[in-house]
């Protein structure tokens, strides 16, 4: 997920801020060209993980590395064309307290009739990029599943951090935000995708 705002890693590290995870090690990881709306690996349910091994622990080093250099908050293991149920994340909430993981084959919890408050703010992409519209989601959102050591996981947020939650799952089941605006509102961020330019390496389509 795009953040409207330029991430600041240098305001994240400072002693006043919580963090909620563990930061990951960078020089482990290689950063990939991101897959933009179009791209066939976008639009289909990815396959579960089955392997938690060195190959999946790469992944995620990579999907780390990758999403920092987009400047991203989230990022979905397709998003660098990656078949796999895979996402990380690096994202505030609305109470200035940093997420950041790794989540594999996230499941999104139903929520109970009492907490489906919805907030309606501008969502972004790193698969659509430069553009932003307004999308309504829950604000409070949780996934289960697992780790890449296979270990299982339960990731709860609120706010933006929830939006990101149910953003990057959207992802690996073949959605994208856009899918979920109007006709209107998705002919315009398309609009803008193509008047903008990225700052980040991405995957020309075919």
């Amino acid at each position: 997920m795009a953040d409207e705002h330029a991430h600041d890693h240098e305001q994240d590290e400072t002693p006043e801020l919580k963090v909620v995870g563990e930061e990951p090690d960078l020089s482990k990881g290689t950063a990939r060209p991101i897959t933009v709306v179009g791209n066939p690996v976008l639009h289909h349910e990815c396959r579960d993980v089955t392997a938690f091994d060195a190959e999946l622990a790469a992944l995620v080093d990579d999907m780390f590395v990758s999403m920092y250099a987009a400047e991203g908050v989230g990022l979905a293991a397709n998003q660098i064309g990656v078949d796999l149920k895979v996402f990380v994340y690096d994202c505030p909430d609305d109470d200035g307290v940093r997420h950041v993981g790794h989540i594999v084959n996230p499941v999104l919890e139903e929520l109970p009739a009492g907490r489906r408050t919805l907030d309606d703010s501008p969502e972004g992409c790193l698969s659509v990029p430069t553009a932003y519209q307004d999308l309504a989601r829950p604000d409070y959102a949780a996934v289960t599943g697992l780790d890449k050591d296979g270990n299982p996981v339960r990731i709860e947020g609120t706010g933006f951090f929830a939006r990101c939650l149910q953003h990057e799952t959207d992802h690996l089941y073949g959605y994208l935000y856009i899918d979920r605006l109007s006709k209107r509102d998705r002919k315009d961020a398309l609009k803008q995708m193509a008047e903008g330019t990225p700052k980040y390496a991405t995957v020309p389509n075919a």
